[in-house]
């Protein structure tokens, strides 16, 4: 059987459409419920749905006051703060095309994007890393938040396939690139919600990132309001060992973070006293087995479900506590989705790896990369949207992850997937993260490595009979590197990357010595 999963296609997105209209609506029915609470050590800053739907609204009106077009994009350079999403928000309901940034990007690296992005105005505060050398307005965040105190503005509806908003790929690759996506892609969020979260107008979701991460802004903040629940978000002040106290004191029933979070609360006796949480949400890089089942024990049997998505698709396979993932798995093709495992333009048999497809008229994938018709076409071979993910599907339709098809190892003639080295790995009972990839050892030699941490110096013979014990030998690892901590981004993404690169500029410098 062909490792083909089609439940598609999902319902329609209505038309006229106005992305930030539909995430607001909901909540226009309990007009003085919390929509927003900012959880602080000693207190909460709050806002009702009214409050968050004017703010959003004024905003719109405001920037159509500066002289702005429908269309004309706004590049935010905001910190972890509600002007964010205000800002955020403000700018769809307008029609404008909102470009959210790390905020953790130099001046330069903002610089480098100005000539292609070229943005009408750009929102800066006073921390936010912004370059001065161009010739676009900034508006400072005093006069961002003053535009809330005016008239409000009408929703801008129209095609809902028109762009929506722009955001930027993580840059594993080395090369950051701009994503344009359409209205449409919060309808498709529909099935996130449904297959994935499991989240209604009762719940409260607390998300542990930032503001202007996009999975915040998607699972923390949109998804929520879209159902008419509660959003939570920790206070940028607040330390990690107060997340438990704070999820208990504010009744979360829903969590969401990336799998360096769920590490960190493990490390806190607190986490058995969480009566009100229903599970967690967990996505960005896959989390180890050995950290979702101590999160659950901890927890007294508190599931995390795990999802599979990227910049340029919106999740659509996901565990969720209808249909939990099989041991090993990552989950299933979410209702509406059609998903395939591809290997040379066709779907592989069930079983085979390939890479991770979906439709190329998925609601949620997409309109393509910035001014990059043939970048974009290229992603598309025969109709599905290839991810550059490995995976393979099971009978049932269960498809686990293997890794970036990038980042797969060559060992012998044979493909390694880094998830199933790693996953024998962490295993180890002194190992406290661990990550592999191939390195080069010589020109046209790659050897596996592994890169890890632990609490104490590890004998390498002791890890190759451990190797030994649980991998086929061309799986193990022939390089081990202890490090104090893994690589990662700013929202604590693994950079194997970084790991490849540094073990380049470290046999190179051994060899100067030499």
């Amino acid at each position: 059987m062909s490792a083909l999963y089609d439940t598609s296609p999902f319902d329609p997105c209505p038309s006229p459409f106005n992305m930030a209209e539909y995430v607001l609506t909901a909540g226009q029915k309990t007009p003085d419920k919390i929509a927003l609470s900012i959880l602080g050590k000693s207190r909460a800053e709050r806002w009702s749905y009214a409050r968050l739907t004017t703010a959003i609204r004024a905003t719109a009106a405001g920037f159509a006051a500066l002289g702005l077009h429908p269309n004309d994009r706004i590049l935010l350079r905001l910190g972890n703060s509600v002007d964010f999403p205000i800002a955020y928000l403000g700018a769809i309901a307008g029609g404008f095309i909102p470009v959210p940034t790390s905020a953790e990007w130099t001046s330069e690296e903002v610089t480098k994007i100005l000539p292609s992005l070229a943005p009408k105005l750009i929102l800066n505060d006073d921390h936010t890393p912004c370059p001065t050398d161009h010739a676009v307005p900034v508006m400072p965040l005093k006069q961002l938040q003053a535009l809330r105190d005016g008239p409000l503005a009408d929703f801008h509806r129209g095609d809902p396939n028109r762009l929506g908003y722009i955001v930027y790929t993580s840059g594993t690759s080395g090369r950051a690139r701009a994503v344009g996506h359409a209205h449409r892609a919060v309808w498709a969020r529909r099935m996130m919600i449904r297959d994935w979260y499991d989240l209604g107008p009762e719940d409260r979701m607390m998300h542990a990132g930032a503001f202007n991460w996009t999975f915040t802004m998607g699972t923390g903040l949109m998804d929520p309001w879209a159902v008419g629940g509660s959003a939570l978000i920790p206070a940028p002040d607040v330390p990690a060992d107060m997340l438990p106290v704070l999820m208990r004191r504010a009744d979360v029933t829903v969590f969401a973070a990336a799998p360096g979070v769920y590490r960190k609360f493990l490390q806190h006796p607190q986490m058995a006293d969480l009566p009100k949480l229903r599970h967690g949400l967990c996505a960005g890089e896959k989390m180890p087995a050995a950290t979702a089942a101590a999160w659950e024990t901890a927890t007294g049997g508190k599931r995390v479900f795990e999802a599979f998505g990227m910049s340029e698709c919106s999740t659509f396979i996901s565990a969720s506590p209808q249909r939990p993932a099989p041991t090993g798995a990552l989950g299933y093709p979410q209702r509406g989705r059609r998903v395939a495992i591809i290997q040379d333009g066709a779907p592989v048999a069930k079983g085979a790896p390939g890479v991770i497809a979906i439709d190329a008229n998925d609601p949620g994938l997409m309109l393509g990369y910035l001014d990059a018709p043939e970048e974009s076409a290229a992603k598309i071979q025969n109709g599905w949207f290839l991810t550059g993910d490995m995976g393979q599907m099971a009978d049932d339709g269960a498809i686990t992850y293997l890794g970036r098809d990038d980042d797969m190892m060559n060992a012998g003639g044979f493909r390694v997937s880094p998830i199933e080295v790693e996953r024998a790995l962490i295993a180890h009972p002194n190992i406290t993260e661990v990550a592999t990839c191939a390195v080069e050892v010589k020109a046209d030699v790659q050897l596996i490595a592994a890169f890890f941490t632990a609490d104490q110096p590890l004998p390498e013979d002791d890890l190759n009979k451990f190797a030994a014990l649980h991998l086929a030998r061309y799986k193990q690892p022939r390089i081990w590197v202890q490090m104090d901590a893994l690589p990662k981004g700013p929202n604590g993404k693994l950079s194997r990357r970084v790991l490849r690169e540094t073990y380049a500029a470290q046999r190179e410098g051994e060899h100067d010595q030499a």
